[in-house]
This record gives structure tokens, C-alpha cells and sequence, in this order.
């Protein structure tokens, strides 16, 4: 485990993946899931290099077929570390037996986790290092805690939009794949009312997000403010009964119910041409002020 830190947070980073376990406020409290297996074990894992679950767990390129499971193959595999100092660190994972019978191309995938103040950026780098062209999806999964340490009631706790949010969610179907969009999304004023029912199916989806940045938190205390400039598609996801919520920024969807095409025609999949760097970057910012609805500036 690496742990990073400044006067103002505090985060540790699982080599495993480059997943982020902890994250901490000066007092020690923490603003992550408590990773209870009866609901989900995970902590912020890295999708990559697709999200979301493919139609039949298979993708197609060319004439050739080939198996990823759900989220793709990055959060299961050991990361190297490239570089670290007192409030950053650096992990890498390259291509190798491991991953080319389900991804047959030449990557390096940098994870770098900085803190500054009271912000942590998490900023995942795809490189191309093959001679041909190169599909990738990055996507983020970080759970918080809900409710987060500052005695407000797991009922109080809300998401308050930048943006105004016009488009309809997109059903979960099974497998999940992506269904219609054609359930409104229970925003008002900016503001999702947090409750155990939103997530009676599955996770809230939005394909096409107008947001770059919402804030977590009850309507007194200390809040989160995450910010995903460049991840056009979101997720909000947990289970009824569990002690986090899920923000999920994702440059990349699921398959499409019935999705037949190539992996160049997923939804939201990036093409690198050799030797091509792509970044997506996710901030999350301990903030003291009182949750508001509102507008928070573009």
C-alpha cells in the first residue's frame, strides 16, 4: 500500500489495480466505503480498457472475438510504481501475457493520485505503444461513504448537479447492458435526494451528462465536491441498505442492448493512433462549508 498525504487529507492506494482504499480527513475519518462484502468489496476501482459489460462478454475486431469481463482487466492486475513523493504516487501497468489474449495491443496505463490541500486528482493516462490504431475506455468507480463521519442522517444526504440535467436515464437490462433512455431522472432544483429505492434495479445512468462537477453531502456540514471535466457519461450506483454511494465518470458505456458492431463503434470509445496519449482526470475536494443547492459556477 502507498499512502499520500497533506495537511488537509489523506489517501492510501492499493498497488492492486492503482485502486485508492482510503480517503481521509485531518481528524482521520473516513470518506470511503467500508467495503462491507455483504454489499461490495470494492473501493474505487479503474475501468479500463472498456466499461461497463460487453453483449455476450465478447467483443469483436476484425473477424477475431475476443472475452473481457465487466470493467474491463485493469483493477485485477499489479500495477509497478513509476515515481512518489510525500502526496502523490505513480502506478503503471503495461501489456504482457496477462492481458494480450483479451486485449492484443501494446499500453501503458499510468495512474497518477495527487493531493493538493484538500483536493485529491486522480489522473489515468492511456498511451498507444503499438504500430496500429487502439480502442480504450477509461472510466472511475470511487465509493463514498454514505453517510459521510459528520453525524448528519444517511437520509439528508444529497447530489447537488452543476448543471442543469435534461436528458432521461438509460435502463440497466440483463447482463448489464443498456437499455432505453426513458425514465426521467428524480433531480429536482439540481438536487438528487439520496434513498435506498434509486437503486432498487440497478445504478443510475446517464449517457449524456452536462455536469463536469457535483457535490455529495448532507445539508449541514462537510461536503465532496467532484469535479470530472472530460467524462461525458455518469453513473450513480449503490445498493439499498449499504454504507456508500458510488460517482462514476466514465469516458465509456456498456454494450447496447443487442450491440452486434466493433469495439471501434462501443459507445464512447476513444481510437489512439500509435504513439497517441489520452488523459482523464477526477477530483475530489473536502469541502467545510454547508451542502447548497445552489448554482454551483461552470
Amino acid at each position: 500500500m502507498f499512502t499520500i498525504a497533506t495537511d488537509h487529507l489523506s489517501a492510501v492506494i492499493n498497488p492492486l489495480g492503482a485502486e485508492l482504499t482510503h480517503l481521509r480527513d485531518p481528524a482521520g475519518r473516513e470518506l470511503m466505503t467500508d467495503a462491507d462484502p455483504a454489499f461490495w468489496t470494492g473501493h474505487a476501482p479503474i475501468l479500463f480498457p472498456i466499461v461497463g459489460a460487453l453483449n455476450g462478454g465478447t467483443y469483436r475486431l476484425g473477424d477475431q472475438q475476443y472475452a473481457l469481463p465487466q470493467h474491463g482487466l485493469a483493477r485485477k492486475l499489479p500495477f509497478e510504481l513509476v515515481a512518489q513523493d510525500a502526496a502523490s504516487v505513480t502506478l503503471r501497468l503495461t501489456d504482457s501475457d496477462a492481458t494480450r489474449p483479451a486485449y492484443p495491443f501494446a499500453f501503458a496505463l499510468d495512474v497518477t493520485h495527487a493531493i493538493t490541500g484538500a483536493t485529491l486528482t486522480t489522473t489515468v493516462a492511456v498511451t498507444n505503444c503499438g504500430e496500429g490504431d487502439m480502442p480504450a475506455s477509461i472510466g472511475f468507480h470511487p465509493a463514498f461513504a454514505w453517510p459521510l463521519p459528520y453525524g448528519q442522517a444517511r437520509a439528508d444526504h444529497r447530489i447537488v448537479f452543476e448543471r442543469d440535467e435534461p436528458a432521461r436515464l438509460s435502463r440497466i437490462m440483463a447482463g448489464g447492458l443498456i437499455g432505453p433512455a426513458d425514465r426521467d431522472a428524480p433531480i429536482e432544483a439540481r438536487t438528487l435526494a439520496l434513498h435506498d429505492d434509486l437503486f432498487a434495479v440497478d445504478a443510475l445512468v446517464w449517457e449524456t451528462i452536462e455536469s463536469q462537477s457535483v457535490r455529495y453531502g448532507a445539508a449541514k456540514g462537510p461536503q465532496l465536491r467532484i469535479d470530472f471535466p472530460g467524462t461525458p457519461m455518469l453513473g450513480i450506483w449503490s445498493k439499498p441498505g449499504a454504507a456508500f454511494v458510488c460517482v462514476e465518470p466514465w469516458h465509456g458505456i456498456a454494450d447496447p442492448q443487442g450491440f452486434t458492431g466493433e469495439i471501434w463503434d462501443k459507445p464512447g470509445m476513444m481510437r489512439l493512433a500509435p504513439g497517441e496519449t489520452r488523459a482523464v482526470a477526477m477530483a475530489v475536494t473536502l469541502e467545510a462549508q454547508p451542502l447548497s443547492t445552489t448554482v454551483i459556477p461552470a
